[in-house]
């Protein structure tokens, strides 16, 4: 669905490295939703629009709970990004910017293919953190399902991660899932599980660790 999209983000890896490193320390690992998104979007109908809304909340959320010094490469791929979409919107009108703005909000947000987004992290099952996803959609998601794999081996490509599972089955005989759609389903509808429903450690000033809560 990338050829949807208004905006692409090639370049910008800074957040994504200390999730793997820092997994849900809530002041460094931006994956885990600040605050205000558990506070707002706790049942169905507010947690629809929170799935709806999420490449926002991803692209915002790294800018208040943990800011970067912005990379030359973020500066070309911002003016890329502006670039196009004023080409776009002065050859084929507003509506044109609106179908890609439309593609980016669905392809990140209720499409099927977006289930990976809530199926890696949120505990379901409570004092799982990490799940992996097995269905047919890694077939058009460069294995991006195979998750509990690529965190014990994040420099493993994704190409090779069911070989991981082939050779180390017995390491990956836990809960996981087979249907992104079946995911988002359960987030919106259970009210058991929301943007709360995440393992978070506090990280204080020495740079430790505080016990999980």
């Amino acid at each position: 669905h990338a050829c949807l999209e208004c905006w692409e983000a090639v370049v910008s890896t800074q957040s994504t490295g200390e999730h793997h490193r820092y997994q849900g320390h809530e002041k460094i690992d931006v994956d885990i939703p600040s605050h205000l998104e558990g506070y707002f979007f706790y049942n169905t109908f507010t947690k629809i629009i929170w799935v709806f809304l999420q490449p926002l909340f991803y692209t915002i959320r790294p800018f208040f709970m943990n800011p970067k010094q912005v990379e030359n490469l973020e500066v070309v791929n911002f003016v890329w990004n502006i670039g196009w979409n004023c080409l776009i919107y002065n050859f084929m009108g507003g509506w044109a910017v609106a179908y890609l703005l439309g593609g980016t909000l669905l392809g990140m947000g209720l499409h099927p293919m977006a289930g990976h987004f809530i199926s890696e992290h949120y505990t379901f099952i409570k004092g799982q953190e990490t799940y992996s996803y097995y269905g047919p959609l890694n077939m058009l998601a460069w294995n991006v399902g195979y998750h509990n794999e690529h965190h014990d081996f994040p420099y493993i490509p994704w190409s090779r991660l069911p070989k991981v599972k082939e050779i180390a089955p017995e390491y990956y005989d836990m809960p996981s899932y087979d249907s992104w759609s079946g995911v988002i389903y359960k987030y919106i509808t259970d009210p058991e599980i929301g943007p709360y429903s995440r393992v978070k450690r506090g990280v204080p000033a020495t740079g430790g660790e505080k016990k999980e809560e």
